[in-house]
C-alpha cells in the first residue's frame, strides 16, 4: 500500500454527555487497529503523518480530537476535568472492532495508564507512551502551557501565527503554511484567529487539578498488565531519566526506546524513527486475535 493511497474517513462519536468527538479513519479494513490519542492543546492533525505512515503497514489508524480541542465538542458549562477525557477514550476504545492499542502522547498517554490500569479487562491490546510518565518534569509543562496562554487576543494573520510556532519549536526546519495552519485556527467575530482548543481548557479541573492526579496515575501505572512500550525524546523537557526509571520500576515489563534528536514532540520531530519503533512493538505482539473458527490474522500486513 502506498502512502498516497490511504484514503481518510471523516466521521465523528458521540459522547455519553452529548458531546461530539470529530474522528479520522485510515486502512478501514485494517489490522491491527490503533488508537491515537493527542497531548494537550494538540489535535488529531498532529497524527497525521504517523497514522497515514502506519495505515501503510497495514494498521487501521483512529485519530480523534478530545473534547475541547480542533472540531471537536465544547462544554458548555466550561468544565474539563480529567474523568470527561477518561470516559470518553473508554467509550472509544469499545467502539473499535478489536481491542485497539492505543498511542498516546503526553496528556493522552496520562489517559491510557488511568484506562489500562483501573479498567479489567483493561480494553487495549498494547499502550504506545509518547514521551509521558506519570510524574513529569515541572518546567517542561510551564512551557506547554506558557504557549497556550500566551496571544489571548489572537493574531492579525497566518504569519503571526506562524512566527509564534517557529519560536516554540525552533528545531523545526519547515516553517508552518496557512495551509497546514487553517485546523489550528479559528477566525473570531473580531476577525482575529485564536487557537483552536477552547480557552476555558486553560482554567478547567485539568490543569488547575494536575499535581492532585498524580497519586492516581502512579497507582494505575502499576495495574496495567498489557504490554507497554514507552517512546521518549532524547531532548525532552517533559520526560527525563528519572522519570523514566520510576515508570520502568512500576512497570518492569513495559519496554523504552529513546527517539535521537527529539523532543517532546516526537511524532513531529522524527515521524520516520517514531513509526518505525511502533511498527517493531506491533510486530513484537504477535499475531491479532480472530473469533473462533476464523484464521489468525497477521500482526501487520501490507
Amino acid at each position: 500500500m502506498r502512502m498516497d493511497s490511504v484514503s481518510v474517513n471523516q466521521t465523528s462519536h458521540a459522547t455519553a454527555d452529548g458531546l461530539s468527538l470529530a474522528l479520522d479513519v485510515r486502512h478501514a479494513s485494517g489490522k491491527p487497529t490503533l488508537l491515537f490519542a493527542h497531548g494537550f492543546g494538540q489535535t488529531r492533525g498532529a497524527w497525521n503523518a504517523a497514522a497515514t505512515a502506519l495505515a501503510t503497514y497495514g494498521c487501521r489508524c483512529v485519530t480523534f480530537d478530545s473534547r475541547g480541542h480542533g472540531e471537536s465538542g465544547r462544554a458548555q458549562d466550561g468544565e474539563y476535568h480529567m474523568q470527561h477525557f477518561v470516559d470518553d477514550l473508554l467509550a472509544l476504545a469499545h467502539a473499535q472492532p478489536e481491542p485497539p492499542i492505543l498511542v498516546g502522547a503526553s496528556m493522552g498517554g496520562l489517559l491510557g495508564l488511568v484506562v489500562a490500569g483501573e479498567m479489567r479487562p483493561s480494553p487495549f491490546r498494547a499502550l504506545v507512551l509518547v514521551d509521558i510518565t506519570p510524574r513529569w518534569e515541572t518546567a517542561g509543562v510551564e512551557r506547554i502551557l506558557a504557549f497556550m496562554q500566551a496571544h489571548p487576543d489572537g493574531f492579525a494573520n497566518y504569519a503571526e501565527a506562524a512566527d509564534q510556532i517557529a519560536t516554540y519549536l525552533p528545531q523545526r526546519r519547515e516553517r508552518k503554511s496557512e495551509e497546514q495552519l487553517r485546523p489550528l485556527l479559528r477566525e473570531g467575530a473580531d476577525g482575529r484567529l485564536r487557537w483552536h482548543w477552547d480557552p476555558a481548557l486553560l482554567a478547567g479541573g485539568l490543569v488547575s487539578e494536575s499535581e492532585r492526579y498524580q497519586p492516581r496515575l502512579l497507582t494505575a501505572a502499576a495495574k496495567v498488565d498489557v504490554p507497554v512500550l514507552l517512546l521518549s525524546g532524547e531532548r525532552s523537557d517533559v520526560v527525563s531519566q528519572h522519570t523514566v526509571e520510576e515508570f520502568l520500576a512500576l512497570v518492569p515489563h513495559a519496554q523504552h526506546a529513546q527517539v535521537k534528536g527529539a523532543t517532546h514532540m516526537l511524532a513531529g520531530d522524527a515521524n520516520d524513527a517514531f513509526t518505525a519503533a511502533i511498527a517493531g512493538f506491533i510486530e513484537s505482539l504477535g499475531p491479532v486475535a480472530a473469533p473462533e473458527g476464523e484464521a489468525k490474522q497477521p500482526a501487520m500486513r501490507c
